[in-house]
């Protein structure tokens, strides 16, 4: 026989917990959620909450950690082990990463920290540890490697890592401040892959290659 419902529903309690964070966060930043809320969409008590999260700002750093960084340890290990030429290795991972900031609330976490990280430095700092630091981390030794390789021109590997990372940062901060008014939106995964092929075409050693 099974656990018994309630003992796998107390399991799952935490999970369910961020993934309603996530969302809450993302629609109304985070001086304005409240406890109230997010266990509102979580279908727990606030008092259960407490359970698993001694403040809100535990919370956040749960959200960062279990609900986006697993997303970001999928392209760590691409960019650790890759396979094949880096020129389809970036492509590849550059439309699975705009496909999932396309398609989840994630856009909104990054708008909250950028406009909440005076106020809130902590936010901007766990972000940046977990997420931003890494991830740039790795496109730069991964950059850097495939210039040794004689895959990509010489240049400075970390800039270059920022440059591909931009477009879809801009792609999210349009999508979450200027499309809610009105603006035309931005289709984020054509932004970011036109770009990697401009990109390409402008570092590849192999011009033919990035064709």
């Amino acid at each position: 026989m099974g656990q018994p419902k309630f003992k796998r529903r107390k399991a799952d309690r935490p999970d369910e917990i961020v993934a309603a964070a996530l969302e809450v966060f993302a629609e109304k930043g985070f001086a304005a959620a409240r406890l109230e809320d997010i266990a509102a969409r979580a279908g727990v008590s606030k008092g259960a909450i407490y359970l698993y999260f001694a403040t809100k700002q535990d919370i956040f750093r749960a959200v960062v950690e279990q609900g986006i960084a697993p997303n970001l340890d999928m392209v760590r290990a691409s960019l650790a082990a890759p396979t094949g030429n880096f020129a389809d290795l970036l492509r590849g991972l550059v439309k699975t990463l705009s496909s999932v900031v396309a398609a989840t609330s994630v856009g909104g976490i990054v708008k909250m920290v950028i406009g909440e990280s005076r106020n809130f430095p902590e936010l901007a700092q766990a972000w940046h540890d977990k997420l931003v630091h890494p991830a740039l981390d790795a496109m730069t030794g991964a950059i850097a490697a495939a210039q040794v390789r004689g895959e990509l021109r010489p240049g400075d590997p970390r800039l270059h890592a920022i440059s591909l990372i931009s477009p879809m940062l801009v792609g999210v901060i349009w999508r979450e401040t200027f499309t809610p008014v009105g603006a035309d939106p931005i289709d984020i995964p054509a932004l970011a892959q036109q770009h990697v092929d401009l990109w390409l075409r402008g570092v590849l050693i192999e011009a033919g290659a990035a064709s």
